[in-house]
C-alpha cells in the first residue's frame, strides 16, 4: 500500500506541524508488540512515528511497517524507518533516519528523491554537514542521558540546543532521555518536535500519554 503522502514537500510540511515524535522499539515495549503501541499513538494524535529495530532482521521490520501502513494512512500519519533504506522504500514508508555511520544523506537522496531522511547529529559541524548534504529534518541529542541507546558521549544539555536553533534551517527533532517534565524548558529552548521512547513506549496507556504530551504544547 502506498502513503498517503506522495512527495517530499508533503512530507517535510507533516513533519513541520508534528509535536511528538514516538520512536517505537520492541526491547522497550513491555513485552507488547510494537504494531500495537503503534496503533496506540497514532490513536493518541502522533502525526510522526519511527520504527526502530535494531536486532530485527529487515523482513521482519518490512511486514510491520507494512502493517503499520495503512493504520497510518488512516490518520495521516508519517512512517519513518531507522537505519534501513531499502526497507523503507520497500514498505511505502515515508522517511527512513540515518546515523553518523549508517549510508551518507547524498547517496540516500540520489536513490530516493522523495523520501524524507532524517539525520541524527550531536555538534554544529555534523549539523552543518547534514544541511549541505540535503538532509529532510535533523534530530539533535542526547539532550538528556539515555538507556535507549550507546551514544558514547555526554549529554548535550538545554543550553547546547538553544545555542543551535539558529544554526538549523531545516525541521528538526530532539531527542535522549527526555520526560514529559522536560517539554516546557525544551519547547522555551526553540524544539519544535520532540522524539522519545520509553515515556511513551512503556506507558501504561501509549495513547493517553501521548494525548496528554500534546497538551503541553498549547
Amino acid at each position: 500500500m502506498e502513503s498517503c503522502f506522495l512527495t517530499l514537500q508533503s512530507r517535510i510540511s507533516a513533519f513541520r506541524k508534528s509535536d511528538i515524535y514516538p520512536v517505537i522499539s520492541s526491547e522497550f515495549c513491555l513485552g507488547r508488540n510494537p504494531y500495537d503501541i503503534f496503533c496506540a499513538v497514532v490513536e493518541g494524535g502522533a502525526r510522526v512515528v519511527q520504527l526502530r529495530e535494531k536486532n530485527w532482521n529487515k523482513g521482519r521490520l518490512h511486514d510491520l511497517a507494512c502493517r503499520c501502513r495503512s493504520v497510518a494512512n488512516r490518520y495521516g500519519v508519517l512512517i519513518i524507518i531507522d537505519d534501513h533504506l531499502d526497507v523503507a522504500l520497500a514498505a511505502h514508508a515515508d522517511g527512513v533516519h540515518l546515523g553518523q555511520e549508517d549510508l551518507p544523506i547524498a547517496e540516500a537522496r540520489k536513490i530516493a528523491p522523495e523520501l524524507l531522511i532524517g539525520s541524527s547529529t550531536h555538534n554544529l559541524p555534523e549539523i552543518e554537514s547534514a544541511h549541505r548534504d540535503g538532509t529532510g529534518y535533523l534530530n539533535i541529542g542526547p539532550i538528556f542521558a539515555t538507556q535507549t541507546k550507546t551514544v558514547g558521549m555526554p549529554p548535550l544539555g538545554v543550553d547546547f540546543l538553544r545555542e543551535m536553533v539558529p544554526h538549523v534551517s531545516v525541521p528538526f527533532s530532539v531527542m535522549g532521555g527526555i520526560k514529559a517534565r522536560h517539554i516546557p524548558e525544551l519547547i522555551a529552548a526553540g524544539a519544535q518536535t520532540v522524539a522519545m521512547v520509553t515515556e511513551i513506549t512503556q506507558a501504561e496507556n501509549p495513547a493517553e500519554k501521548v494525548r496528554e504530551l500534546r497538551k503541553l504544547w498549547k
